[in-house]
Formats: C-alpha cells, structure tokens, sequence
C-alpha cells in the first residue's frame, strides 16, 4: 500500500513467525534484504506489528549477531543499534535501516502495539542511535492510529493482530469495542480534481480529456523538471501536497513557482493518478498485465499494444498523453538518473492496482515490466490508435 504521502509502505507482522526450530533464519535475512531493496531507491514506510513475538519464535542473539555482520559486509554502517533479546525483531529493523542505503530514503517507522518494556530498551539506547533516525520511529497503541498516517484498507493486517487490537480496546473500555463510525461520503466539489473519475472531470472541463491537473503538472515538469536528477523519487511536505489538491478541488489557479520545490508537481501528479477511483489502466487490464512475463521477449512490446488497446478511448488518451511525458524524461536520464526502468518501479502501482486487496511483491515485477515497456517503446505502442478531441 501508500502512506499519505505517495510513499511505498512494507509491513513486517511477528505473529507470522514460525516458532524458531522451523525458521531457516538465514532465508528470513536474505528475504528482508530482498524486500527493502525493491523499494529503498525511493521514499519508504515501514510499519512493524509487534504482537505476536513471544519465546518460542524470537530468533536468537547469535543469528542477530550474524545478521548484523551480513548487512556490515555490503552497506556502510552510519550508527549501531540494540541487541536484546526481547527486542529481538525491531532490532533486526532498526540495525537494518541503520546502514546508509537503507536509513537514507526511510520516511517513518510505525511500531504497532507496542510493549513498555520496548519503549523503555528505546529510550535506554537512544543515545546510541542518530536523532534524525529517532525521529522517524512513532508508537501507535491501536491500530485505527494508522488511519491518521497511511491507507489504512490497503494493509494485509493479520487477523491476530485485529483481534488483539479489539482485545485491548475492550479493556481499556472495559466493554466492548466502540464501532468506528465513518462520515458518509461527501459529494465533490464543482472542480473537483482528486479522488474522482475521469468522465466526472471531463464533464466539468468542457469535454477536455486530459485533466487540468495532469496537464498542469506534466507542462510545468517539461519546462523545469526534465533534468532534475531523482525526480519522482523523492517526496514533498505532507502539508503543502494537501494545501495544493485543496486549491485544486476548489478550482483556483496553483503557481508552482510559489513553492521552489519541483518534487511538489512530481508528487501532485502520482498523487493525483494514486487517487483515481479506478486505475488508469483499469481493473479489467490487470489480469491481463501480470501476465506479460509469460511472454515471448520479442513479443512482449506487441502484447502491451494488445493490452492497451482494449482500453477506452479517455484512458488511452490520458495514458497516451503521460507516458509520451515519460518517455521524454527518461530521455533525459543521463541528468535526472530516471530510465525507463526507473520511472516503471514509480509509476507501476499508480496506473494500476487489484480491484481487490494490493498487489503482492510478486505482482511488482511483471507490473513494473509492463509499465517499462510503455515508456520505453512509446512510438512503437501508441503509434497506431487515435482518439477524437485528443
């Protein structure tokens, strides 16, 4: 899933440890690495439920000890971390993100129910860890906390962990757990930009296609943003994102010149794709999608012409319009370090998601394969169809 920010987010669940005569510790290690790795060239969120670890799945100090050494071996080490036992899992976390490639891009850390006695080892060795990392890590005591910092509905939350956070809640109240009462929806804004369908904002726009923030954001980037080296990798003040949708939704002119941030418009526009009701490539395509690496390479670029031309013609049009904008900035990757398969581990999971759940890790590669292949061959994809107004 996303936090609020646009920002790819990694859980880590201890009750889904096995008990540890039956763990091969060192594929849990490679697997971890393996994991942050998809994601630590870009902005990150982790969040670690905690319920869960008990004696009999807590790995032992010797194989931390060792785990340790491993990352040593292949990042530098910026600051050491705990090694106690009972702590034994978020140590691992924490030793992790405590190598520079690791700890750069790390947004937050959410530790999940957690106990007093994690929060006393915290504070007691605090001093041995960055305060710039410090700052990253927040305890939330239940799990509606979430809600305030990520999408909430788009984490695979254990059923265990559920429970125990009903457990908890049942006894602070000493009833039962208060029904979370969410506000019907509102309907949107005369203007409204984000969170909307496509058709919505069409019919508000004179029948333009392509959006105005789309629009907007794409001709800024062109003229100032092509050689800006990470860009769309890095992220903006939550505030101020929220600051320009609000302008947005309510129909008045945004200067991006205002902010001296070009990652504003970056992350306007992944917010705006992010937030579409239905992806831009649609749920129907997605099937269709992850089945790209069964394909032929030779024929892979002619499968996503295939793919794309079942969508409709304002998808295609937008779509068209966006990665012909991509396709431009990887075009400049020799200053903004965005190829083509930089700019798909981005874009992936904002043109299109499950209707159903998130996409697992599995999913990111043929996903990010597909989206790849769109900006790289563009002319060769796109050259053939046209759409009437575009």
């Amino acid at each position: 899933g996303d936090d609020n920010s646009g920002r790819k987010v990694i859980t880590f669940s201890c009750c889904r440890m096995p008990p540890s005569h039956q763990l091969n510790h060192t594929r849990l290690l490679e697997y971890l690495r393996y994991t942050l790795d998809q994601y630590v060239e870009n902005d990150y969120t982790v969040v670690y439920f905690h319920y869960g670890l008990k004696s009999r799945n807590k790995p032992s100090l010797k194989w931390l000890q060792t785990a340790y050494k491993e990352f040593d071996r292949k990042y530098v080490l910026v600051c050491s971390s705990c090694c106690v036992r009972s702590y034994m899992i978020l140590g691992l976390l924490t030793i992790s993100f405590s190598f520079s490639r690791y700890k750069k891009n790390l947004k937050a850390l959410y530790v999940v129910h957690p106990t007093n006695f994690i929060k006393i080892l915290w504070n007691i060795f605090k001093p041995l860890i960055s305060h710039k990392f410090g700052k990253k890590v927040t305890y939330l005591n239940y799990l509606s906390e979430l809600r305030e910092h990520l999408k909430y509905d788009q984490l695979n939350i254990p059923q265990e962990v559920i429970r125990h956070d009903e457990n908890l809640r049942g006894k602070q109240k000493g009833k039962a757990p208060p029904v979370v009462k969410i506000p019907p929806p509102r309907p949107p804004l005369p203007n409204q930009q984000f969170g909307v369908s496509l058709q919505y904002i069409k019919d508000k726009n004179k029948g333009e296609l392509i959006p105005p923030v789309l629009k907007q954001t794409v001709c800024y980037l062109k003229i100032k943003g092509l050689r800006v080296e990470g860009l769309f990798r890095r992220s903006a003040s939550v505030q101020t994102i929220k600051d320009v949708q609000k302008l947005y939704n309510q129909g008045k002119p945004v200067n991006f010149d205002d902010y001296d941030d070009i990652h504003i418009p970056a992350v306007i526009l992944k917010t705006f794709l992010r937030e579409l009701p239905e992806p831009l490539l649609t749920f129907e395509c997605y099937d269709h999608i992850l089945g790209i690496t069964s394909v032929e390479s030779s024929l892979r670029v002619t499968r996503c012409k295939q793919i794309i031309q079942g969508l409709p013609d304002h998808n295609y049009a937008v779509l068209k319009y966006l990665m012909c904008f991509l396709h431009m900035v990887s075009q400049e990757s020799i200053y903004n370090r965005m190829t083509a398969s930089n700019l798909a581990c981005v874009f992936g999971l904002n043109l299109i998601w499950p209707s159903k759940g998130t996409a697992s890790l599995s999913a990111l590669v043929p996903l990010n394969l597909f989206t790849e292949l769109l900006i790289d061959f563009y002319s060769t994809v796109f050259g053939a169809r046209s759409v009437p107004g575009e």
